[in-house]
C-alpha cells in the first residue's frame, strides 16, 4: 500500500503505477493508447468518459480489459430502447416473508459500461446520469450509495442515427472527456488479428487497489497549478463563447455555443492527471493543450455554416491555441 501522506512519493508512484497499467493492459489491447491514457486520466481524475467509434473496434474489450487490471468490479449495460430506469439502478421486490427488498441493479459496480447510451430515451438515460452525478441512486425515497471509485464510460455510434436519442448538450456536459476510437493502422491490425484467432488468452493481473485509486484521486486535488496555467485555461475556455470578448473570428463565425465553466474546471483537473501520469509534479499549458480536444469536443456546438463548410469542432479547438 502507497503511503499517501507524502505527496512527492505519491506521486512519483503514481506515474510508475501508470507506466505498469499501460503494460498489462496492452497484452491485451493493441495500439489506442491515446484512447487508454484518456480512460485512466478520467478514472484517477474521478470523471467519466464519453467513447465515440464504429462498431468492432474493441470498446468493451479496452474496459473490461481496464477493469481487471484495476481489480475493480465491471457491469456492461447494454442501451435499448425498452430499457427502463430500474434496469440500471434496481428496483424493490416482494421476498419470501412478503416484505420489500431493494435488488441492487447493474449500476452498483466500480465501472460502468454503458453501451450505445444514445439507443434509449432521456428518461433512462436520465436515471444513468444521476447516479454519475450523485455517486448514489434513490429508489421510493430511499438513497444507496454507490461503490467508490465510480467510474462510467459510455458509448456512442456515430453512423447509425435512425432510432436513437442523442445526449442532450446539458447531459453531455456531465462526462470529462469524449473521445474517438479511430481505425488501426494496418501493422496494428495485423497484430490483432495475429492475437485474436489463436486459442492463446493473455492473462491481464491487477496492478491497482481500490484504495490506491481513490488515493491517487485525493492526490490530483492536491498538485498545485501554476497562476498563468490557470488564466490559460479559462482564457481558451473563454474563446470558445461566441460573440464574447475573448472569442476569434473563427469561432464567430462558426460557433453557436461555447464551453461553459465546467470545460475550465476539467481542463485544470485534466491537465494535473496527464502531468503527474508523465511523471511530472505540477502542469503547465502543455497538458492543458493535451486534453483540450477531448474536454471541449462534446461542450462546443458548430452553427450550419461550419457543418456546410465540413469545418470539425476538433479544428476549431486546434485554432484557438
Amino acid at each position: 500500500m502507497i503511503d499517501f501522506s507524502d505527496d512527492k512519493a505519491a506521486a512519483d508512484a503514481l506515474s510508475q503505477k501508470v507506466k505498469d497499467l499501460k503494460k498489462e493492459i496492452s497484452k491485451v489491447i493493441i495500439g489506442q493508447t491515446d484512447v487508454v491514457d484518456g480512460v485512466i486520466s478520467c478514472i484517477i481524475s474521478n470523471g467519466h468518459a464519453l467513447l465515440v467509434g464504429v462498431p468492432g473496434l474493441a470498446k468493451t474489450l479496452l474496459i473490461k480489459t481496464i477493469s481487471e487490471a484495476l481489480d475493480m468490479s465491471f457491469n456492461r449495460i447494454q442501451f435499448t430502447p425498452d430499457l427502463m430506469p430500474s434496469d440500471i439502478t434496481g428496483a424493490e421486490i416482494l421476498d419470501e416473508s412478503r416484505n420489500f427488498k431493494f435488488n441492487k441493479g447493474p449500476v452498483f459496480a466500480n465501472i460502468i459500461l454503458a453501451d450505445e447510451i444514445n439507443r434509449t430515451p432521456p428518461k433512462t438515460q436520465a436515471a444513468l446520469l444521476e447516479a454519475m452525478q450523485e455517486k448514489n441512486v434513490t429508489v421510493s425515497g430511499q438513497n444507496y450509495n454507490l461503490p467508490l471509485p465510480f467510474f462510467v464510460l459510455a458509448t456512442q455510434n456515430p453512423i447509425e442515427q435512425e432510432g436513437t436519442y442523442p445526449l442532450p448538450e446539458a447531459q453531455l456536459d456531465r462526462f470529462m472527456f469524449n473521445m474517438i476510437l479511430d481505425y488501426p493502422s494496418t501493422e496494428e491490425e495485423i497484430s490483432i488479428v495475429m492475437a485474436t484467432t489463436t486459442d492463446v488468452k493473455e492473462k491481464v493481473n491487477p496492478i491497482l487497489s481500490k484504495e490506491e485509486v481513490l488515493g491517487f484521486q485525493a492526490l490530483i486535488r492536491k498538485v498545485p497549478v501554476p497562476d498563468n496555467v490557470y488564466e490559460y485555461a479559462v482564457k481558451l475556455v473563454g474563446k470558445t463563447r461566441a460573440g464574447r470578448e475573448l472569442a476569434t473570428e473563427k469561432v464567430n463565425a462558426y460557433i453557436d455555443y461555447g464551453a461553459g465553466p465546467r470545460a475550465s474546471q476539467y481542463l485544470i483537473i485534466g491537465a494535473k492527471s496527464h502531468a503527474l501520469m508523465r511523471g511530472k509534479y505540477s502542469p503547465d499549458i502543455e497538458d492543458v493543450q493535451a486534453v483540450a480536444p477531448s474536454v471541449l469536443r462534446h461542450r462546443i456546438v458548430r452553427n450550419y455554416k461550419a457543418e456546410a463548410e465540413g469545418i470539425s469542432t476538433d479544428d476549431l479547438i486546434q485554432s484557438l491555441y
